[in-house]
């Protein structure tokens, strides 16, 4: 009870009706999931008697299979080739990006012009046509050579198959597809940047490379970060469709699996815990990098996972502490 002069006013906290109902049917929802994720079908049944009697379970799922075939040899070791699409990818990927968002914002036409061609040309297809166009390279060009356009002078000869391999197709594709949509991220964080910032450091005698390095990147990787994060994690899912032309990853060997044993639903389930595994600490790394560069324009760094959860944990204990001899919500 509060007093208001003379008269006391009882405190009524608000009922949140519509919060209770929607925790019920997320609860509901969330039985149901887990009951139809763990639940046993019968595989052999018997009709006696007027009712059928089952004596053989599996499950739904095939979660007997999944754990099974979790650490498969085959399973691990296209799990490391998806792993070393991503990365060789992203740096290829990453490498030029920078130079094509540089030559898009210089102030020369033909760098300007030959950045949004090449951003043109790789946004504009389909990275399944790319990944197909780069393993099927050598039927264009059995031979490749550098030398005297419209002579035959070669400085250097060479197979395609030798050098354009079914990974390394791949990663060129994937780097290549990566590069024009990075591209566009580094620049929409130059851009980002205030102009003067710029303005600032030349009046100081800065060059224009020293301006870019030290003063407008350091700036702009508060806006890059984020959707980089983004494109590490869709690259990762992306490398699967590098089965296309015969490169054996996570889903290729999955996929060789089940055309075995004709589990195709617990192999699935199977690379898509393995997917979700690298994509979460994929995830938490980007956290705490957007955390380290947003030191300068946040007053105070967002709350780690575990700051939150001590946070949301103290506050559950709050609420049934009282202080002694006090009751809880009167106050004199």
């Amino acid at each position: 009870m509060e007093t208001n002069g003379d008269a006391a006013v009882e405190v009524v906290p608000v009922r949140h009706v519509s919060r209770w109902i929607g925790w019920l049917f997320l609860a509901l929802f969330v039985a149901m999931l887990v009951h139809t994720i763990f639940s046993k079908i019968p595989l052999s049944c018997t009709l006696a008697k007027g009712s059928w009697h089952c004596t053989k379970y599996n499950w739904r799922f095939g979660w007997n299979q999944v754990f099974h075939y979790f650490t498969n040899r085959l399973v691990l070791k296209g799990l490391v080739v998806t792993l070393e699409l991503t990365v060789l990818a992203m740096i290829l990927g990453i490498v030029l990006g920078i130079v094509v968002a540089i030559m898009r914002l210089s102030e020369s036409r033909l760098l300007s012009g030959a950045a949004w061609s090449y951003t043109w040309a790789f946004r504009g297809t389909p990275v399944y046509v790319q990944i197909l166009f780069w393993g099927f390279i050598a039927v264009l060009y059995p031979y490749l050579a550098i030398g005297i356009p419209f002579t035959h002078v070669y400085l250097v000869h060479f197979h395609a198959k030798s050098v354009f391999t079914l990974f390394n197709a791949a990663v060129v594709a994937l780097g290549l597809n990566e590069g024009a949509y990075f591209s566009e991220i580094v620049r929409s964080g130059l851009i980002a940047v205030d102009e003067g910032q710029t303005e600032a450091a030349i009046s100081l005698g800065m060059t224009r490379g020293q301006t870019l390095r030290n003063v407008v990147l350091p700036q702009a990787m508060r806006v890059i970060i984020p959707p980089t994060g983004n494109e590490v994690i869709s690259m990762l899912k992306t490398t699967a469709l590098v089965s296309a032309i015969a490169v054996v990853d996570l889903t290729g060997a999955v996929t060789n699996i089940y055309n075995q044993t004709f589990q195709i639903m617990p192999m699935l389930i199977l690379a898509s815990l393995w997917y979700l595994i690298v994509s979460t600490i994929l995830s938490i790394g980007q956290f705490y990098l957007e955390r380290y560069f947003a030191r300068g324009a946040l007053r105070s760094p967002p709350p780690t996972p575990i700051q939150r959860i001590r946070r949301d944990l103290r506050g559950i204990a709050s609420k049934y502490r009282t202080k002694r001899g006090v009751q809880v919500g009167t106050t004199t």
